[in-house]
């Protein structure tokens, strides 16, 4: 098969649960099933197994409005987001996750954006199109 392409429309990403909703819409509208909003299944999703990457040899992610998804997933849905975490400690790292707390607190932090383009960025047959 050959590479394919595939477009997220970054405004509707107004949040993470918005952010995996595009997910879905895009890369698994052919399967009975849908992503859970976790960075480890975006990750898994993004090996081509499953969903429209399955037997492509590489991808092109179109990306709409990039600037959007950029803000919506900023500092303020990242600090939301590891708080959540901060309130179960039975499964997180909290030394963690208080750690990279402070480092977005203090500007230096990787916020969820970030963090969705390291994962993109870990699969080099998937290619991210700012558009």
């Amino acid at each position: 098969m050959s590479a394919v392409v595939l477009t997220l429309e970054g405004s509707n990403v107004t949040g993470i649960s918005a952010f995996y909703a595009e997910i879905n819409r895009v890369f698994m509208a052919q399967e009975p099933w849908q992503l859970g909003e976790s960075l480890d299944a975006l990750d898994d999703l993004l090996h081509g197994n499953y969903g429209a990457l399955a037997g492509h040899p590489s991808a092109t992610v179109i990306w709409k409005d990039l600037a959007d998804s950029r803000a919506a997933l900023g500092v303020d849905t990242t600090r939301a987001w590891l708080q959540a975490k901060l309130e179960r400690p039975e499964l997180f790292n909290i030394r963690a996750i208080t750690t990279q707390l402070q480092a977005l607190e203090q500007g230096g932090g990787r916020t969820y954006f970030d963090i969705v383009l390291d994962v993109f960025a870990a699969h080099p047959t998937v290619q991210v199109v700012a558009a």
